[in-house]
């Protein structure tokens, strides 16, 4: 079973994201924020990870920064998914080997969980 992690601290589109996944066979855990999200990703060793840049705690450029660090996640698959657009991005995201940049808004779950498959070859 593919392994995601989902880092983003709205709840509700944690949420709506959680059970497209598992809908679609994924075993999927969420972290709230940046600084569980780090956690999350050390314990859960995830396939790919879904990372929402704007969050409290620590925001995702930073978590990226930690999760690249990290010997057991430096080439995991790593999707910025969030409501910024690119350009508005921190430029230090691109260098730290991202996969590729959906924004939310332009998005159903339904292509994010098709992006995703796509990213991991399934």
């Amino acid at each position: 079973m593919t392994k995601i992690a989902i880092i983003e601290d709205d709840p509700t589109i944690s949420q709506m994201y959680r059970m497209k996944f598992e809908a679609d066979g994924f075993d999927v855990r969420m972290a709230g924020n940046g600084k569980i999200g780090v956690d999350l990703v050390k314990s859960f060793k995830p396939d790919i990870i879904l990372l929402d840049i704007q969050m409290p705690e620590m925001d995702g450029a930073a978590a990226l920064k930690l999760i690249r660090e990290h010997k057991g996640s430096k080439d995991t698959p790593v999707i910025i998914l969030t409501n910024l657009g690119e350009e508005e991005a921190p430029s230090e995201m691109r260098s730290l080997g991202i996969s590729s940049y959906i924004v939310k808004a332009n998005n159903t779950p339904r292509q994010v969980v098709a992006h995703v498959k796509n990213t991991i070859g399934q």
